[in-house]
């Protein structure tokens, strides 16, 4: 794999986030913050590390994979798919209108290129990693599976149902991340229910843990770079990314009250004014 060039990579998170609170905004609908803080992770993943075809099989075979659990921060994921390649940016003005391919919520029954589960439901995303990451294994595809979860979302059950069975059966081709940024809907993660150390707790479940920085691209890069030398040795593999929500426009910033709240003119005209226009607006 070639060397990252990582201004490049920055100055498309930054086009990423201009799109991110354009969309929210011509709905009036959506969910701007977290997307806004996993805007580096979405870049470094797909235009670094991800091997991938914007032609886009359902099946997946002979390609890496990713999987959105905490599918409200769509807005992020459906930017990032444009830029790659796999439909035109120009759809990006369809986002949550009646009729759209671009849901709310990723869903597969608009056939929308890079969407393979409908997620939303938080908490099932790691078991939909799994059995695709089994089915490369009896395929004896070499290929590695990504997935995306909220901090919030760990209070979900279901996740340490998925990260018991994860170990016991040695899913060593699975690289999991947590958008850490400590908010969701309600308030800040450890005023709803705490979740104390999460890396004590993965680690405990049988997971190798790392922490980078998910609002620094170089770390992002070196995070998912290390993350991939790990697989292959036995044991699943998760990434603890702390992350600002709202990252890149100072008043929504490290604040639960963006989870879920669009901007009006007078704040998208503030938050363009921080983001760079790079590869041109939609």
């Amino acid at each position: 794999m070639s060397l990252p060039n990582i201004q490049q990579l920055e100055r498309t998170a930054s086009q990423i986030r201009r799109d991110i609170v354009r969309m929210v905004h011509a709905c009036q609908s959506g969910h701007p913050g977290g997307s806004l803080g996993c805007a580096d992770f979405f870049v470094a993943l797909y235009f670094h590390h991800l091997r991938h075809n914007p032609s886009f099989n359902m099946d997946g075979q002979g390609e890496d994979l990713f999987f959105l659990s905490n599918g409200h921060i769509s807005p992020v994921w459906y930017s990032t798919l444009a830029h790659a390649g796999y439909f035109d940016k120009k759809e990006l003005a369809t986002f949550r209108f009646l009729n759209t391919r671009l849901q709310g919520h990723p869903a597969t029954h608009e056939h929308l290129p890079g969407i393979r589960v409908a997620s939303g439901s938080l908490g099932q995303g790691l078991s939909v990693a799994l059995g695709a990451a089994q089915t490369k294994k009896l395929n004896k595809d070499n290929h590695l599976v990504y997935v995306l979860m909220g901090d919030g979302e760990q209070q979900e059950g279901q996740v340490w149902e998925a990260a018991m069975y994860a170990a016991h059966n040695q899913m060593d081709n699975v690289i999991a991340t947590i958008d850490y940024n400590g908010q969701q809907i309600d308030g800040p993660v450890d005023k709803i229910l705490s979740l104390l150390s999460l890396k004590a707790k993965w680690e405990s479940f049988g997971w190798t843990v790392l922490e980078f920085n998910g609002n620094s691209m170089q770390e992002v890069v070196n995070g998912l770079s290390l993350a991939k030398t790990l697989a292959g040795k036995g044991k699943p593999i998760l990434n603890l990314m702390k992350t600002e929500m709202g990252f890149g426009v100072d008043y929504m910033m490290g604040s639960h009250k963006w989870h879920g709240v669009a901007p009006n003119d007078e704040e998208l005209a503030k938050a363009l004014a921080q983001l760079e226009e790079t590869l041109g607006d939609y």
